[in-house]
């Protein structure tokens, strides 16, 4: 199989071809999902909670993302690799460029930023200095004490229009990818008709070009709970590689995620 590169994801969109994605810390998971065909691989802050047991992913550092994505680049050959900039890494545009260098320096192909208008700067000036921008809309998780909490987004009209506002502004400042977490699947929808570059979904309907999840949801190891927007694969099938392939074998017959995966 050969690389996948986000002109390969525009391809899969302009196709109508469903697309999957997995969070993948170490070489060994990471080389099973490449190898099974997973299409994208994220080095996700994520790994604060599944990993080093927070709360939360704000206190993950760059570091931590580096040495992460720089275990998974050694075990992979297909995947799309993105690594996340974590909390407070790019608070500036100068910021920005430094850190993000030192994850493509460790092996990512993209990076990915959570916000909106505030970023547009920053999402330009990474594209024009050779850096691909995933970035990241709705419920984003570093921004979980302004929020409240873990709660979807733009489920009243303002919110909804802003959140697709945005998404249009990034898109125009260079994003490649966009990852739309915890909306309403109409919203989900709407962003996905109305972009040109992918849209990734988690939590947000079965209407995104593509969807992701973390990967311990997937084989139901994160401390017994499993988030309503994810799927217990290993549970259903009982060996893990068979899992990742059920779970894309239903990704792309988009029978996932139905509506108990869903907030409407």
């Amino acid at each position: 199989m050969s690389k996948v590169t986000s002109s390969t994801l525009i391809k899969f969109k302009q196709e109508g071809k469903k697309f999957t994605a997995l969070t993948a810390y170490d070489a060994s998971f990471a080389g099973a999902f490449d190898s099974e065909g997973v299409d994208v691989l994220l080095v996700g802050d994520s790994l604060g909670m599944v990993l080093q047991g927070h709360n939360d992913t704000l206190p993950v550092t760059i570091a931590d993302i580096a040495y992460h994505t720089a275990c998974v680049k050694r075990g992979i050959s297909r995947s799309l690799l993105i690594a996340d900039m974590p909390f407070m890494s790019y608070s500036t545009p100068e910021q920005t460029m430094e850190n993000a260098a030192l994850l493509m320096q460790a092996g990512a192909n993209m990076v990915k930023v959570e916000g909106g208008h505030w970023l547009l700067e920053s999402v330009k000036m990474l594209t024009e200095r050779g850096i691909p921008v995933c970035a990241h809309l709705g419920l984003t998780p570093q921004s979980v004490h302004v929020f409240g909490g873990f709660k979807v987004q733009g489920r009243d009209a303002e919110n909804a229009q802003r959140i697709l506002d945005e998404a249009k502004a990034l898109q125009a400042a260079g994003a490649q990818l966009l990852v739309v977490e915890c909306i309403p699947p109409q919203l989900a929808k709407a962003i996905t008709e109305a972009l040109s570059i992918p849209v990734i979904g988690i939590g947000a309907g079965a209407d995104t070009d593509g969807q992701i999840l973390v990967m311990h949801d997937v084989l139901g190891i994160s401390s017994g709970y499993i988030p309503r927007f994810s799927k217990n694969y290993l549970k259903q099938t009982g060996e893990i590689r068979s899992a990742i392939r059920a779970y894309i074998d239903e990704v792309s017959a988009g029978t996932f995620p139905a509506e108990e995966h869903t907030f409407n």
